[in-house]
């Protein structure tokens, strides 16, 4: 059965969408069975691996506001064999309103990946850069957090909030939430900062913390814009060999837990 991870972090800017479809992609590539779901209106990933918004008929917005919707049908393939997607769009932004009137409406997206969790050894959801409906649905709907965090002073302000809210959802809605790692993002070896930022978040988090640090690295900026994760798009870029590392050591930690 299929393992749901909910990429989140509040704060907007901090490489999440990049760290869940890059990290999708490596593992798909490893041999895994991944799904990529696209909780953000932007609809980043989904344009990230390719998918075109335009020639979307389902989408993960028709999954939540009805019930009938067959999640298989919202299915996607793309150009990396065994990574998935559900994609995003702009219509995804009116759930929040639709759904609010609705009992139980943080468990939606959980009905719809206890459907999937058979057809996939990971689901990773892509969460938007707030706390709203959709990403209470996600961190309901997941079994971890997975948390990019970056390099830079003002992203260790939100860190404490960060873990308030993963908490609170824990103890409201998904009592077996927990925290699935920490993804240090955007890192740059010739700044004091970084390197004080990454021993901060490795104090506050001890070994939650993955060894494997994501650089800023302009093949990971250029990608998206081909449509394709970095290991397509560059397969020798550093980003590549970061997220691909990161896949390994994701991979080496589940063995153990």
């Amino acid at each position: 059965m299929g393992k749901v991870i909910a990429v989140f972090n509040q704060k907007g800017g901090v490489g999440k969408t990049t760290t869940a479809v890059n990290l999708s992609a490596c593992l798909a590539l490893k041999g895994l069975r991944v799904l990529l779901m696209d909780m953000d209106p932007q609809a980043n990933a989904t344009s990230g691996v390719g998918i075109e918004k335009s020639q979307i008929s389902v989408s993960l917005y028709e999954l939540l506001i009805d019930p009938e919707a067959d999640p298989l049908g919202a299915v996607c393939e793309t150009e990396i064999p065994g990574l998935s997607v559900i994609p995003a769009n702009i219509d995804l932004a009116g759930s929040e309103i639709e759904l609010a009137g609705y009992p139980e409406r943080e468990g939606f997206l959980k009905r719809v990946t206890e459907l999937l969790k058979d057809h996939f050894d990971y689901m990773l959801i892509d969460c938007p850069p707030t706390l709203g409906l959709l990403s209470l649905n996600a961190l309901t709907a997941a079994d971890s957090v997975l948390i990019p965090i970056q390099c830079e002073y003002y992203a260790l302000e939100g860190v404490s909030e960060l873990i308030r809210t993963v908490e609170l959802v824990k103890n409201s809605l998904n009592p077996h939430l927990s925290i699935q790692g920490i993804v240090l993002v955007m890192y740059d070896g010739r700044t004091n900062l970084s390197v004080q930022v990454v021993e901060e978040v490795k104090h506050f988090f001890k070994d939650k913390v993955y060894t494997s640090i994501i650089p800023r690295n302009v093949r990971l900026a250029e990608a998206p814009s081909y449509g394709l994760p970095v290991a397509l798009y560059d397969p020798r870029s550093r980003g590549t060999e970061a997220y691909m590392d990161l896949a390994d050591e994701f991979l080496e930690m589940e063995a153990l837990s």
